[in-house]
């Protein structure tokens, strides 16, 4: 976000008429548009905030085919065939890339380097080999390496070629760019609140202009759309990042992934002539119910061991969504859907999975049909894969829809709110988030999450209130960061005039 320009594309101001709409502009959404549009098709994307700067402007972009220790599992799940789909469809995608660098004339930092997994301790080391040997068997150029770049000892290292690396905001504003030439339509800060299914289908902007459409692909990360009940088989999290400059020759030279220390990622990106910029990841957290702060520290404190010397110099997290079968959801939104489709649930995985997204749904919108479109297919069951997490899922959202209410907030006075801190507080019968910042300036908002009307948790790292029970947040004034809510908090007012308790 810091080495590239804003945008500034107009807001959705009229009604509009294309062949598709693609609501959502981050990786997936570009992508697919992108690719109609070369293909001839009239596009329209709208994006809610600025393209490109939700949690595709803040992901470590590693482009790779090498998603942790998947292949045994996918193999032994789903089969051999699955396994070896899901490898091609991953590489294709990071050949894609480079392939789409090459024709827009693009510097995006684009590297070829190696991805890892590796373990630490001996226990470890034997899901390592048989991941090896289940990467290999699924199409990839996977070995056990001997040695590797990091500055620590490891038991087991699997070593995947022909993987990458790159500035993903760079990329897609060169995609964004070009689809501009391909007399494609942009409209930023036009949040997108209504979806009417049909022959045409039509979507409509919180100001009420609508743009009317043969198809539309919901790309939003999270659906902003429940019809397809998606909230019960997605998984939101919270992925935090450190960042450190190291000098170049201490660069690790690939992508390095451990399950090890409640999972480390770590790759560099250039900065500079001399130095690399370390960037490690780890330390998924809940939204709204873990300590943020406590486990960036922790992230911290790993980098600074492990890779003596290194300073911190920013920190960030961003959203992943996880498929309670482990595979992401793109294709036709729902059984009954025929001109609506979706792309989501990439785990971490976002940049590959975007790409793959918007190939797979270009060719389906086109008439054309990848060989692994069943494998993502969102209308697929696997009820004995899927039951126990869709239990599980649907059991922490009743806690906190009921729990939360039932549980007294444990100030009872706005007055008790130090600066700097926040509380859910009720007010007036009703519950209220509430922020004082450190001047003193409160924030009064509802904390009943418009999506679906869990109670917000603040996360005091990111000064945020975040919904733990389907991932939406919101800023200290309620404005939705993060769908699947489309609409603010409700009651904004940054000074409430009675100030006293129920």
């Amino acid at each position: 976000m810091q080495t590239t320009p804003a945008t500034s594309y107009p807001p959705l101001e009229q009604d509009v008429v294309a062949d598709v709409a693609v609501v959502g502009a981050g990786i997936a959404g570009l992508s697919t548009a992108w690719e109609l549009a070369r293909a001839g098709m009239s596009v329209v994307v709208v994006e809610a905030d600025r393209i490109a700067a939700g949690v595709s402007g803040y992901t470590t972009a590693k482009l790779s085919a090498q998603h942790g220790l998947i292949y045994q599992r996918l193999a032994e799940a789903y089969g051999a065939e699955a396994a070896r789909l899901y490898a091609s469809s991953q590489q294709d995608a990071v050949d894609h890339v480079w392939d789409v660098a090459a024709e827009l004339g693009v510097d995006c930092e684009l590297e070829r380097l190696p991805a890892y997994i590796y373990a630490e301790s001996p226990d470890e080391a034997g899901h390592v080999r048989a991941e090896a040997e289940a990467a290999g068997r699924a199409g990839l150029a996977a070995c056990l390496a001997d040695v590797t770049g990091l500055p620590f000892e490891v038991a087991a290292a699997l070593k995947v070629d022909g993987q990458a690396q790159f500035h993903p905001r760079k990329y897609l504003l060169a995609l964004a760019d070009d689809l501009t030439r391909r007399k494609a339509a942009i409209y930023e800060r036009s949040r997108i609140t209504g979806l009417k299914e049909g022959k045409p289908c039509q979507i409509t902007c919180e100001n009420g202009h609508t743009v009317t459409a043969a198809d539309v692909v919901i790309a939003t990360h999270y659906p902003v759309f429940d019809r397809a009940l998606l909230f019960s088989r997605l998984l939101p999290r919270r992925e935090l990042v450190v960042a450190a400059p190291i000098p170049a020759s201490q660069d690790p030279a690939g992508m390095y992934l451990t399950r090890e220390h409640r999972i480390r990622s770590i790759r560099t990106a250039p900065y500079g002539d001399d130095r690399r910029l370390l960037i490690v990841t780890g330390e998924s957290a809940k939204l709204g119910a873990d300590d943020t702060a406590e486990r960036f520290e922790r992230l911290a404190g790993w980098t600074r061991t492990h890779f003596p010397g290194a300073e911190i110099a920013c920190h960030w997290a961003a959203q992943d969504n996880d498929t309670t079968d482990h595979l992401p959801h793109v294709g036709l939104f729902h059984p009954g859907a025929r001109h609506v489709y979706v792309a989501t649930g990439f785990a971490g995985w976002g940049m590959s999975n975007g790409v793959m997204a918007g190939s797979l749904l270009a060719a389906s919108l086109t008439g054309r049909e990848e060989p692994w479109a069943k494998l993502y297919d969102p209308r697929r069951l696997h009820p004995m894969r899927e039951a126990l997490s869709v239990a599980r899922q649907q059991a922490e959202v009743a806690r906190h829809f009921i729990g939360d209410r039932l549980r007294r907030p444990h100030l009872d006075r706005v007055e008790d709110i130090a600066p700097g801190c926040a509380a859910v507080v009720r007010l007036e019968g009703e519950h209220r988030a509430i922020y004082r910042q450190k001047d003193g300036t409160v924030h009064n908002v509802s904390a009943t999450c418009t999506h679906l009307g869990c109670l917000v948790a603040f996360n005091e790292a990111e000064t945020t209130w975040e919904c733990p029970c389907h991932g939406s947040r919101f800023d200290i004034d309620g404005n939705v960061l993060n769908g699947p809510a489309t609409k603010p908090l409700t009651g904004v007012r940054p000074e409430p005039p009675d100030m006293s308790p129920a």
